[in-house]
């Protein structure tokens, strides 16, 4: 499956660095992009979490853009000696393009922000045994004109949009 990238490492790490203040207080935690991240088996040693989030979608073909409110992001999350978290966000491809490619979802800083502040919260519960506190269901929606098409997803294809964490 080809994919068009156009991840923003730079913006995703600063808004994580900003709500991970009180778990790096404890250890380094880093964050990085990797598209290759298994949804179904986690490496030995890390641990998963599965988010939802709101994102749009360009054509690279015929330009179409369109918003979609089920957006999957993964996150593999480790803590050794320092912290790592491993982020894959799902695609999904243009449905009026024949052999369209897969394409990553824009995402605001205000949704990124709302899937880092319940990253962390899973950290602390994962990585740290903190009791479970309550997640943000928060950030920005779109108003949706068409059902979500599974054919054209990503997570669906992959077996993950019926999962939850």
């Amino acid at each position: 499956m080809a994919m068009a990238y156009q991840l923003d490492l730079d913006r995703w790490t600063r808004i994580f660095q900003d709500e991970a203040q009180d778990i790096r207080a404890r250890d380094i935690w880093n964050l990085e992009f990797d598209l290759n991240i298994d949804p179904h088996n986690p490496s030995q040693g890390w641990k998963k979490y599965i988010r939802n989030t709101s994102a749009s979608f360009h054509c690279t073909g015929c330009k179409r853009w369109w918003p979609s409110n089920q957006v999957k992001v993964l996150f593999h999350m480790r803590l050794a000696k320092s912290g790592i978290v491993k982020v894959r966000p799902f695609c999904q491809n243009c449905k009026r393009c024949t052999n369209a490619p897969m394409l990553l979802p824009e995402i605001s800083d205000e949704n990124i922000t709302n899937l880092m502040r319940n990253l962390v919260k899973k950290i602390k519960i994962k990585c740290y045994n903190e009791p479970q506190t309550d997640e943000n269901p928060g950030g920005k929606t779109f108003a949706v004109k068409s059902p979500h098409e599974p054919t054209h997803c990503e997570g669906c294809i992959r077996g993950i949009c019926s999962e939850k964490e």
